[in-house]
């Protein structure tokens, strides 16, 4: 029997554990990235792990989240990023340089390798043959340190793919496809693996939009053969040396099977408030808009910047309607400047914004109250924008340049034949806002620049095997990480200050929690199914530990977020009956006993709603190594004692 490109992959890089489905195996990291929103933290992980010089074959910091800098807070963590990075063997990708996953494809990005980021959409790497994987900072600072990062032998899901799309059909509908197939939780435990006829017709960036929204599905990560456009791509980077054949044996067992003729795929949209939320253009009709954004790290490549050129060459956008771009790279920004696109998009109007994230982490551009703005982001979470009533779709930049022209939304295939658009033979090849790490021998010199904001790693304890305590918060189905920790750039700025930036914590859902928390000293949450999808920001499960959260009760969790709960020390528990999750309210007293020995030897957990009078159980399926780490009180402290055996 064969294997699927997914199997070799991880085969080849599991050092632990057993490769079987369901298993917990632990894979080796060739190369890791970070973000500055997550990045200080890890780094401050990293620091605390102990280990002087990174282990991997490449690793990356990323400044492209926290670019406004209305405060010194950014501005110094960007100082700390950049002197951690050249003392530990890191590359340090400056402000200005791009956006991190668009960068990492065309600068570092190699077939076959293992990649971890602190950022949700680090698959898409996933577009080049790699296996990459978001998650959560101090995973990264561990895999950094040499570490193996741990995950359950996924369910592999095959795309089939034939034909070609037709003329002003993008990828972003072909993954909007596959999401309203699946839905936000239809990929948890799955990897997606597209194969066909119809990959041969997808460039690299089309195919990394792709994996990149795979994100969304809640998917473990996406990915496409290594091919011979892949090489194509490769050597236009400069780096065809990078380039290695791979693909899924002829004979290899999938889990699932999903087809999708590409030719008959239409321009869609997702509409407000998840990304499966998806309809046609024409079953959502002729919409007025006000607001459109093009960019983020779905689609903001050289491909994706000059279809829009093209569409807004000779136009003016609607003036009802405004219109910012943002390349996702300074390689991008400087080829659209060289070959006059930059100009058509100036002329037709649009705001050019910088190569960075932007509007997509409610960075600026927030709609206007009750706005509806098109973006061809990946994430639509109901105030995520910065605008609390905002209504935003999700679109590919084919129909949000159209649309931006016309003032109402528009199917781009009413603008007659689209021409052929070809990846370059070359592109511009400038690394010189990409700094190297010092050599070994001088890192001793080099001082590590702290500023004010940037504040320690949340102390954490072993397990408590008695826990007395109330319910802090209950909460619905689909909470996202946006909910449990909003981005948005007044908060943003607080990542690296883990006792301020708690005060922000669940207040989209309860503006009173935070201080709730703090008055009750310890708490549980209880919530419903998918809890914690969206975004890998380990803030999330690192501001309720700041709070006193001791366990989360939940129907169902996303992939990372209980990752992130597991490496905190937090208790992820699901219920055995999902109708338990109606006897608990706010303020319940309740109480957990014979946690440890539960913990250990793998029995469900009974916690005693002590005032409604009723024992609800359950589960907590934890490896032997999650075992360890929740006993330990958390991974950093698990793996402080790993180095010290």
């Amino acid at each position: 029997m064969g294997l699927t490109l997914t199997e070799k992959i991880l085969k080849a890089h599991t050092v632990d554990g057993v490769f079987e489905k369901g298993k917990e195996i632990g894979i080796r990291i060739d190369q890791t990235l970070t973000q500055d929103a997550t990045g200080t933290m890890a780094y401050l992980e990293f620091e605390a792990i102990g280990i002087p010089r990174v282990q991997t074959e490449r690793s990356v910091a990323y400044i492209d989240h926290n670019t406004l800098q209305s405060g010194f807070e950014n501005a110094d963590d960007h100082r700390f990023i950049g002197s951690i990075a050249k003392k530990h063997g890191i590359y340090f990708s400056r402000p200005g340089n791009g956006i991190c996953h668009q960068v990492h494809l065309e600068r570092f990005g190699i077939p076959g390798k293992t990649l971890i980021g602190s950022d949700s959409h680090t698959p898409t790497g996933g577009g080049i043959g790699m296996i990459a994987i978001g998650a959560g900072g101090l995973d990264v600072a561990v895999a950094m340190g040499g570490g193996a990062y741990y995950i359950t032998y996924p369910k592999i899901v095959k795309v089939n793919l034939t034909g070609s799309l037709s003329s002003w059909c993008a990828a972003k509908d072909v993954i909007l496809e596959v999401l309203k197939r699946m839905s936000v939780k239809g990929g948890v435990g799955k990897v997606i693996e597209y194969t066909g006829e119809g990959v041969k017709s997808l460039s690299v960036p089309e195919r990394a939009t792709i994996t990149n929204m795979g994100a969304e599905l809640g998917a473990t990560t996406s990915i496409f053969p290594s091919d011979e456009t892949t090489r194509q791509f490769l050597k236009a980077q400069k780096r065809e040396d990078a380039w290695t054949p791979l693909c899924a044996d002829e004979d290899a067992v999938y889990d699932e099977v999903i087809d999708i003729d590409l030719s008959k795929i239409e321009p869609m949209a997702a509409c407000p408030h998840m990304p499966d939320n998806v309809k046609t253009l024409s079953e959502i009709g002729e919409m007025k808009i006000d607001q459109v954004c093009i960019g983020s790290c779905t689609n903001s490549s050289l491909q994706d910047m000059m279809k829009v050129a093209h569409i807004l060459e000779g136009k003016t956008v609607h003036p009802d309607v405004s219109l910012s771009i943002a390349p996702g790279s300074k390689q991008v920004l400087n080829m659209l400047a060289k070959n006059g696109a930059l100009s058509v998009m100036i002329d037709a109007g649009a705001r050019i914004l910088e190569s960075a994230c932007g509007p997509c982490i409610g960075m600026g551009q927030s709609p206007n109250s009750g706005g509806i703005s098109l973006r061809t982001f990946n994430r639509n979470f109901e105030g995520r924008s910065g605008t609390k009533d905002g209504q935003i779709y999700l679109v590919s930049p084919e129909v949000a340049a159209a649309s931006a022209i016309k003032g109402f939304l528009t199917d781009p295939r009413t603008l007659g034949d689209m021409p052929e658009f070809k990846m370059p033979d070359e592109f511009i090849i400038n690394d010189n806002m990409i700094e190297k790490p010092c050599d070994e021998k001088d890192m001793d010199s080099v001082e590590i620049l702290r500023g004010p904001n940037i504040k320690p790693f949340p102390k954490t304890e072993p397990l408590a095997d008695s826990v007395e305590c109330k319910c802090s918060l209950k909460v619905e189905d689909n909470i996202t990480t946006d909910h449990i920790m909003p981005a948005g750039a007044k908060i943003l700025p607080l990542r690296s200050n883990i006792p301020a930036i708690s005060n922000h914590c669940f207040t989209v859902c309860d503006e009173e929690f935070p201080q709730r928390a703090k008055e009750m000293g310890k708490s549980i949450i209880v919530g419903g199914a998918n809890y914690g999808q969206g975004s890998s920001r380990e803030h999330a499960a690192l501001a309720p530990l700041y709070l006193g959260v001791k366990a989360v009760v939940v129907k169902s969790f996303a992939r990372i977020h209980r990752a992130n709960l597991i490496n905190a020390g937090i208790l992820p528990l699901t219920f055995k009956n999902e109708a338990d999750y109606d006897k608990f309210d706010l303020n319940d007293e309740i109480s957990m006993n014979n946690l440890i020995d539960s913990i250990k030897y793998g029995k469900n957990i009974i916690i005693t709603n002590k005032t409604k009078g009723v024992d609800i159980e359950c589960e907590c399926e934890l490896s032997e190594r999650a075992k360890e780490i929740v006993l330990s009180g958390g991974l950093l402290s698990y793996t402080k004692a790993q180095l010290g055996k």
